[in-house]
């Protein structure tokens, strides 16, 4: 069968066609790279004033960045691999705690008739504001918020969980073997600690403060004390009875943290811990 009068198509009548559709692809990817220098911009520009706040004033620097809302860490909604472990029910029952909760969504999410919230943060500021956000959550009756002091606090019963998301990254590595000895105390025994571990990176200075799974790093080390080298994990938890079950990377992490963040969860040992 001939082919007759019927026209093919054009390479050449397709060539305005595809012309069009690259240009238009370029202006959207180029519209696109705008928006997010300008958003990576805008992130950098709320960090450095938080990170100059906190130079100023350590003591009160906390509650004057929650005023200001100059909380560049805050995702303004629940951490993705906290909701996808809820769903599928990974996550121990009973007694959890958040320190550094912040506007408190993680501790809603983990909230649940199995499993009783209590939501820790220095600032009264970041309390006020995570009550406000929480008012009307139908979860209410299952978690709390509470302004204290994480390493001197003293709660009457001890926990089944912890979360911990750039709250380890905030504190000075010299503090942060105290950061664990408060862990050891707080964790039931065969209790798990939940770590995402961010900023994975060499950056100098703080906060956030680097931090690391189980590299020694000597960029933090005082040579005639060594306390200021605890930038990982292991350093901090395994002298203290603590077994890693788990770590990996976090595919859940939000795109600006990719591959700057891995998820541990740690087993405390069985030996009895005191309040």
């Amino acid at each position: 069968m001939l082919f007759g009068t019927r026209k093919l198509p054009s390479i050449l009548g397709a060539a305005p066609f595809q012309s069009h559709r690259v240009l238009t692809t370029k202006i959207r990817m180029n519209k696109d790279n705008a928006q997010h220098n300008a958003s990576k911009s805008d992130h950098q520009s709320r960090l450095d004033k938080f990170q100059n706040v906190m130079r100023t004033d350590q003591t009160g620097g906390w509650e004057i960045c929650w005023e200001q809302g100059l909380t560049p860490w805050d995702l303004g909604q629940p951490t993705p691999v906290i909701s996808h472990l809820c769903a599928i029910g990974a996550l121990p029952n009973g007694r959890a705690l958040v320190p550094g909760c912040g506007s408190g969504h993680d501790v809603v999410q983990l909230a649940c008739s199995e499993r009783y919230v209590i939501g820790l943060d220095i600032s009264e500021n970041a309390i006020q504001k995570a009550r406000e956000l929480s008012s009307s959550s139908p979860n209410m009756r299952y978690f709390t918020f509470l302004k204290a002091d994480f390493f001197s606090w003293r709660p009457k019963e001890l926990f089944d969980l912890i979360f911990d998301y750039t709250f380890f990254s905030a504190i000075e590595p010299a503090v942060r073997p105290a950061w664990g000895q408060q862990m050891q105390k707080l964790l039931r025994p065969n209790g798990e600690l939940i770590t995402l571990m961010f900023p994975i990176d060499n950056h100098i200075g703080g906060p956030p403060y680097k931090v690391s799974v189980s590299e020694f790093n000597r960029s933090f080390c005082d040579p005639a004390t060594k306390q200021s080298c605890f930038s990982n994990y292991e350093d901090v938890l395994l002298p203290l009875g603590f077994k890693a079950v788990l770590i990996e990377d976090n595919e859940l992490a939000i795109p600006p943290r990719k591959g700057r963040e891995m998820i541990g969860r740690w087993k405390r040992s069985l030996t009895q811990a005191s309040l």
